[in-house]
């Protein structure tokens, strides 16, 4: 290679605005490359020739920074020098000037005999605001803001390349679910700061106990997945063990008070046991379920069976049919009205998923939703249903609807572009959507249910809590979440007229959804009595077979007119 084609090293660095140095401690003497007043703008090099002189433009808040990026490991290695990375504000016309930019400096420093800096090397980088903003959202889109460590979908992506790493190379890995016990208790009773406080600190402790190489990330409000490279059952065990202890032998340390924490853990080898990241998500979930049942503090690693594994074909076979349905575009909406209380006639609908085999027949959702969710497909499940339920309203102005989404959906930023993308943030559009999702769900991560409620109502839609009363929601968690419509589970509504107990529930839910300005719907909905004893409760809205099967949403319009308050429908229907 001639000099003329080789590297132009200084016009790479200026075209990128950096700069390097070289700067001997010990005399105080800093070289900069021939660049360095350019990209740092400083009319006089002299005033960046020494360590002193360089010291005195740094923002006199950052100074330290740079002081104890250079105090940290003294005594460390000498062949490859101490690494450090710092950011800055640089006062470049002087203290006084008012001129400043922000810097990042990074680079190694040298120790001398004593051990302390001798020398260093290193590159100075000019911060525009466009790529702070990128390395926010770089930071945002990959760590989970409460813990640090990878959020759920680059955990996922981690595991996936993990997977197709180890079966390249012929190596095993184990993958790890980790759940933190009891934390619902200390939810309820210390409040939820102090949930996470104990969640954050259980994540601290588990990343210091891994070894280099291995990976972090949280699965879900209390749950964490481990990646342990190169690592079979019998250092699996060791690895379980070993976090396990790191969380027991001392209390955390919380704004209420010192609290104890144990963790249960669930184990898979892949690939040995699990080929796709969906089977070991799902086989470290029920190998920790099986943990969490023993003890408080136990690792369970997964074994397969002859029921599992029949289990599993059918799950992937359900998996395969889902896939090929959204892909094929042979999914469609059925739709069961919601009668208002007070006008007896259907003011919303709900929109309930079918899958049409290919031969025609169409399948209800609770055959393969549930598997899906297990197996991760219920993003691609939601944003289908969501091009369904968007389609619909554009082509019938004065329709409502209300359609469910998964907990995965809940954090799935995607989702929600999917949502402007379709709507184009048309108020029209948007006024007539109302999103459902199960009490369950809701509490599962509390903080980021209230975030995606809260976006959504921003967006003009309103919101459902559904299946109220089947799970453990307290009166303040209704509170915080914010609502729009609370869907009383049909458990308390299918023998609401012969049950004393479920009357005075319904009662009691419904003064209280009253209280926070929401309204009420009663699923289930199945006779005449029940219809009564609702609408004397105050109920809003009623939803059942009562008033009619579900019907295809492509027959919108006909079935909807026909929908009718029948005083002959029998008792059990």
């Amino acid at each position: 290679m001639t000099e003329t084609e080789g590297l132009d090293l200084i016009g790479i660095l200026s075209s990128i605005d950096e700069t390097a140095y070289v700067w001997d401690i010990k005399t105080g003497r800093i070289d900069w490359e021939r660049n360095a007043c350019a990209v740092l703008s400083i009319s006089d090099p002299e005033q960046i020739a020494t360590g002193a002189g360089y010291h005195a433009l740094i923002a006199a808040e950052h100074l330290n920074r740079r002081l104890e990026a250079f105090s940290r490991s003294v005594g460390g290695d000498r062949k490859r020098g101490v690494p450090y990375r710092v950011q800055y504000r640089l006062l470049i016309g002087g203290r006084r000037s008012g001129k400043a930019i922000r810097v990042e400096d990074q680079g190694r420093w040298w120790p001398g005999s004593d051990g302390h800096p001798e020398r260093a090397r290193g590159v100075v980088r000019i911060l525009h605001d466009q790529y702070l903003e990128e390395q926010r959202l770089l930071v945002r889109n990959d760590l989970d803001e409460l813990t640090g460590q990878l959020n759920r979908i680059r955990l996922t992506e981690a595991l996936s390349t993990v997977l197709s790493r180890t079966e390249r190379d012929r190596q095993s890995c184990a993958f790890l679910m980790v759940a933190v016990n009891n934390l619902a208790v200390i939810n309820e009773t210390f409040g939820f700061e102090v949930g996470d406080e104990t969640i954050a600190e259980v994540a601290r402790r588990i990343r210091e106990k891994q070894r280099g190489g291995d990976i972090i990330g949280r699965y879900s409000s209390n749950k964490f997945g481990i990646v342990l490279m190169d690592c079979g059952a019998g250092a699996s065990r060791i690895a379980a063990e070993r976090f396990m202890k790191a969380v027991r032998e001392t209390t955390i340390k919380t704004s209420a008070c010192q609290l104890s924490a144990t963790i249960s853990l669930g184990g898979v080898i892949v690939p040995d046991q699990a080929h796709a990241v969906q089977d070991a998500l799902n086989f470290a979930l029920r190998a920790l379920d099986l943990a969490k049942s023993k003890r408080s503090d136990c690792f369970v690693l997964y074994e397969a069976t002859a029921a599992s594994d029949n289990t599993r074909a059918r799950s992937k076979k359900i998996a395969d049919n889902v896939i090929s349905a959204i892909e094929e575009r042979r999914m469609r909406l059925a739709l069961q009205p919601m009668i208002g209380a007070k006008t007896g006639k259907p003011e919303l609908y709900e929109c309930l998923l079918r899958m049409e085999r290919p031969d025609g027949s169409l399948v209800s959702a609770g055959e393969f939703v549930p598997v899906a969710e297990q197996l991760g497909l219920s993003r691609l499940i939601d944003r289908r249903t969501l091009e369904l339920t968007v389609d619909l309203l554009v082509r019938h102005p004065d329709i409502v609807l209300s359609l469910n989404v998964s907990g995965l959906t809940c954090s799935d930023n995607e989702w929600l572009a999917t949502l402007r993308r379709l709507t184009g943030g048309r108020k029209e559009l948007l006024n007539r959507i109302v999103v459902e999702i199960t009490e369950t769900v809701a509490i599962e991560d509390i903080d980021q249910s209230i975030n995606f409620v809260d976006t959504l109502k921003e967006l003009g839609c309103r919101v459902a809590i559904d299946d109220f009363g089947a799970g453990y929601t307290s009166f303040k968690n209704l509170k915080l979440l914010n609502v729009d419509i609370v869907k009383i589970d049909g458990a308390f509504v299918k023998n609401l007229a012969d049950d004393t107990s479920d009357q005075i529930f319904i009662k009691t839910m419904i003064e209280l959804a009253q209280t926070f300005g929401m309204e009420t719907v009663a699923e289930w909905v199945g006779n005449e009595r029940t219809v009564k004893h609702l609408t004397d409760a105050g109920i809003t809205y009623m939803q059942g077979f009562y008033y009619g099967m579900p019907f295809d949403a492509a027959d919108f319009g006909t079935a909807a007119s026909a929908v009718i308050i029948p005083a002959d429908r029998p008792e059990d229907a």
